[in-house]
């Protein structure tokens, strides 16, 4: 199969969006993302997959610390600006939650250490080691066939 047609196939999936954030040298980053899964709840882990071409990956592994942001339908501006579909001059200003960056008004912010990682094909698997979360009421934001989506209850 040629990498379209898996392309393809995966997108068929429906995702929720976050935005996964990081500090380096106290500067906050982040990035879109919707290879993000909850792995165990005892211990409490997730999972988030890399590319090894993102800018994130080498600021993930300097800090050992970062936070998933899971993002409401009302934000997908803020999806499109950390993915670079949406150019912005201007500084982005992050609330701070157990002393990390997280997304203002996300549904949920989780704050994670670094549990393990594994290097797997042209992506970097972290599972996170969730430290605290709190959450928010709202509808989530989904991506499906390489677009936005909503979700209605």
């Amino acid at each position: 199969m040629d990498d379209q047609l898996f392309r393809t196939a995966m997108s068929k999936f429906a995702t929720g969006v976050t935005v996964i954030v990081a500090e380096q040298d106290g500067k906050p980053h982040g990035m879109t993302a919707n290879a993000f899964m909850s792995v165990s709840l005892d211990p409490k882990l997730i999972l988030i997959s890399v590319d090894e071409r993102a800018r994130m990956l080498p600021i993930i592994e300097a800090s050992q610390k970062f936070t998933v942001n899971v993002l409401r339908q009302e934000q997908k501006q803020m999806s499109m600006r950390f993915a670079g579909q949406i150019p912005s001059e201007e500084p982005f200003t992050f609330d701070r939650f157990e002393g990390e960056p997280v997304i203002q008004q996300s549904l949920v912010s989780l704050v994670c250490n670094v549990h393990n990682t594994y290097v797997e094909g042209d992506h970097t698997l972290f599972i996170g080691n969730v430290t605290n979360l709190r959450i928010e009421d709202g509808n989530p934001l989904a991506f499906y066939e390489g677009g936005y989506r909503t979700v209605q209850a």
